[in-house]
């Protein structure tokens, strides 16, 4: 159903305001159906409209009048049961977020007093379905054919949305990878239902049995507490890092349910060319144990070489704040915070970071974190295990020196 719009006869005076600034051509000026010689007549070719309501706005005389058509769809939530994760793979390796939604999911459905389920899509897939199994799963639905041997967003919504619409269930939860992220707004768009994105805690109305989805808001100055009270299933994307990943239970029994489908039937416009491996040696900052992180403390970008000697005597990784990225001092891919990674390294190094909340996000799970900043009284200094107070660069190199020479005798 489209939005209406109509021009009101009586109040137009045919000024031409809206024809001159209709970006689609679809007003024009007529003659009045009472011949009024003197005044012409705004009229809008609906086939041309694009209801973006410009000419209501411009409108001098409040002679255009749209109305917004609302969709309204009423549905039975007692017909939805199940939490189900969406499996993400690459070439058969199953990510490591899905063990994490595994885990959270299972906490969702025995509160929900209902069953697990993981969706695996893929080629030649199948024989991970008992990996799932054994990390919480009671149900794994497979979709395995050529077809989904590489991810694209067209045959993957096509294929989960008719899993969907024969299974319903009541949550689905997916990795806020960049997989994760295109593929679950496809999905709850054309299923009409919500969607929370970059979750950082779920938990379950015990009233009303609603998902409340929390996650950062207004760039992190608050968590906003999200809820879909109308529309089913519930969908939400979760960070790498947030949940405990599920625990192994080797021999557990479930179920495996291979589902088929006419591959003729699912949409795909594109065509997958090929996959360029990213080379470069970059410690992956999700999965490091240790992490020297630099902030706009550093001062300078010459001083970066004193950060990637402290993280080569440690074997660590290297990670920044969003003002060392902003200054151009290191590429965004070692960015850590509400707009980069989350991470949970057990030793994490701050040189030079204030803690401004949207950073602190990304680092707050860490086990042990180590802060070095001249200004005892920043945030980062108050939340660190270790706060040193003083110059990095006099710090940092003695730090160096007593490493060595440990590992010296």
């Amino acid at each position: 159903m489209k939005d209406s719009i109509r021009v009101l006869v009586d109040k137009c005076v045919g000024c031409k305001m809206c024809e001159s600034n209709c970006h689609f051509g679809a007003i024009s000026m007529l003659e009045r159906p009472e011949h009024n010689k003197k005044l012409k007549l705004a009229v809008i070719d609906l086939n041309k409209c694009a209801y973006c309501g410009l000419c209501v706005r411009i409108c001098k005389f409040d002679a255009i009048e749209q109305k917004k058509c609302e969709l309204q769809i009423e549905i039975d939530k007692s017909l939805y049961r199940g939490v189900w994760v969406y499996v993400e793979q690459r070439c058969g390796k199953i990510s490591n977020i899905v063990y994490e939604l595994l885990n959270e999911g299972q906490k969702l459905a025995t509160e929900l007093r209902t069953f697990l389920g993981a969706v695996l899509i893929g080629s030649d897939i199948k024989s991970k379905a008992q990996e799932l199994i054994d990390r919480g799963a009671n149900k794994v639905y497979v979709c395995d054919d050529p077809i989904f041997t590489e991810f694209q967003d067209d045959p993957y919504v096509s294929i989960l949305i008719k899993l969907i619409e024969k299974e319903k269930p009541e949550i689905i939860l997916m990795g806020a990878t960049n997989i994760g992220r295109s593929f679950a707004s496809r999905v709850a768009a054309r299923i009409h239902t919500g969607l929370t994105a970059e979750c950082t805690s779920l938990e379950i109305d015990t009233v009303t049995k609603n998902l409340q989805q929390t996650r950062p808001a207004f760039g992190g100055n608050i968590m906003a507490t999200i809820l879909t009270p109308n529309h089913r299933p519930q969908m939400a994307t979760v960070r790498y890092k947030v949940f405990k990943e599920a625990k192994i239970e080797v021999g557990r029994k479930g179920e495996i349910v291979e589902y088929k489908v006419d591959t003729q039937t699912l949409l795909n416009r594109t065509k997958f060319v090929g996959f360029i491996k990213d080379t470069a040696n970059v410690t992956n900052l999700s999965d490091a144990n240790i992490i020297v992180s630099v902030g706009r403390g550093l001062g300078k970008s010459e001083g970066l070489e004193l950060i990637m000697g402290l993280a080569e005597c440690l074997g660590a990784a290297i990670g920044a704040s969003r003002a060392a990225i902003d200054l151009g001092w290191i590429s965004d891919m070692h960015q850590i915070g509400q707009t980069g990674r989350t991470v949970t390294p057990k030793v994490y190094i701050a040189c030079g970071i204030s803690g401004q909340i949207q950073h602190m996000v990304g680092v707050n799970s860490s086990d042990i974190i180590i802060a070095i900043n001249k200004d005892a009284s920043c945030p980062m200094m108050q939340i660190a295990s270790y706060a040193l107070e003083g110059d990095l660069y006099e710090i940092i190199p003695n730090i160096i020196k007593e490493i060595k020479l440990a590992r010296s005798v």
